[in-house]
């Protein structure tokens, strides 16, 4: 590939997607240590024999992408994309379809689980990707000469890590479990919406009795929009230690509760009004808020994961793309099959885990 082309006109860029190839590299740099949403900072582009490197700060060019993003002709290759389509939902208003992970789809193959970018382009073509900028200042501009190559190396293998998965799927009948995969993610992106229930996924919440309980719930809801809404990270607005405190020991009024807040260090005193607010008016649904799970069955979740495991030798396929533990103990509480475990993983697995399942765990 040539040297990569810095792309600040979005007419340019528009130009280039009227003689776009059926596949594109893509991938963004993004910051997000001091904000709830992800900036989008940079975006690379690998278009037949070019790199470009977009800059989305520049004015109308999130609209350009967003032509690019939305092309239906165009297969966008990406790598571990999640994070990525937050932060193309946020600036573009679009997300990439449609898609192609390369990490997903190495999973699937049997290659690896979860692996990065610079390992599979080290595994599958052969070459050392330096590390250098993974905690650069993306934002700054202009962008130094090893930030520019280390964001071109980061789409200049796609097509050839495409390539070499895209067709151990086709020799594995497994195509349409990436599209099912693909799917889901775009779906979690497009929706995005806060946690109905955020407590559950405290350990702590377990062990506060059912006031306690509601208590975590209202100000675990009121932290997240209020972290959207300021575009804050959620723990500089209250962090899990706080709340949980809270909901176990409420302060007796909004008195008390500024005075507790005044006794910590780097407590958020500022928000003490907002915070009783949230901590003492009740939620509309929190009768029906499910409890936190009770440690679970260890014995019985073992059973599942050996169950899985064997399953997962006969299809070639690393722990952990089957089932996670955390979706088994979902299942074992919850009597009902996750969304994570449905499609073509619920076919693979229900076989194997519905007669170590009760009855009512085989419903949903």
């Amino acid at each position: 590939m040539s040297e990569p082309l810095w792309i600040d006109q979005p007419a340019e860029l528009l130009r280039r997607l009227e003689e776009a190839p059926p596949r594109i590299g893509l991938d963004t740099e993004f910051i997000r240590e001091r904000t709830y949403w992800p900036r989008l900072a940079l975006v690379q582009m690998a278009v037949g024999d070019e790199i470009l490197l977009v800059d989305p700060l520049v004015p109308g060019m999130p609209a350009a992408l967003a032509a690019w993003l939305e092309a239906p002709g165009v297969l966008k290759v990406m790598h571990s994309a999640s994070e990525d389509l937050i932060a193309f939902k946020c600036a573009c208003g679009a997300l990439p379809r449609p898609m192609f992970d390369t990490q997903i789809a190495a999973a699937l193959d049997g290659i690896g689980a979860g692996l990065g970018y610079q390992k599979l382009v080290e595994q599958l073509a052969g070459v050392t990707l330096p590390k250098g900028e993974t905690r650069s200042d993306w934002l700054r501009r202009p962008l130094s000469a090893a930030q520019l190559e280390y964001a071109a190396d980061d789409v200049r293998h796609l097509a050839a890590l495409h390539d070499a998965t895209a067709a151990k799927l086709r020799d594995l009948g497994r195509e349409d479990w990436l599209a099912e995969d693909v799917e889901r993610l775009l779906a979690n992106a497009a929706r995005d919406e806060g946690e109905a229930w955020p407590h559950l996924s405290m350990r702590s919440a377990q062990f506060l009795e059912g006031a306690g309980q509601r208590r975590l719930l209202r100000l675990l809801r009121w932290r997240d929009q209020h972290a959207r809404d300021n575009d804050l990270p959620r723990s500089w607005v209250l962090d899990n230690e706080l709340a949980v405190a809270l909901s176990r020991d409420p302060p007796a009024d909004a008195g008390a509760l500024q005075r507790r807040l005044e006794a910590l260090p780097k407590s958020p005193r500022r928000l003490s009004a907002a915070i009783w607010q949230a901590l003492s008016t009740p939620l509309d649904d929190e009768e029906r808020m499910p409890a936190p799970s009770a440690e679970p069955d260890r014995n019985a979740v073992k059973r599942l994961q050996d169950a899985v495991a064997r399953r997962s030798a006969e299809l070639a396929l690393p722990d952990g793309v089957l089932a996670s533990r955390r979706h088994l103990e979902a299942l074992l509480d919850g009597g009902q099959w996750p969304a994570p475990l449905q499609g073509w993983r619920r076919r693979e697995l229900e076989p194997a885990l519905a007669p170590l399942l009760a009855p009512a765990a085989t419903a949903g």
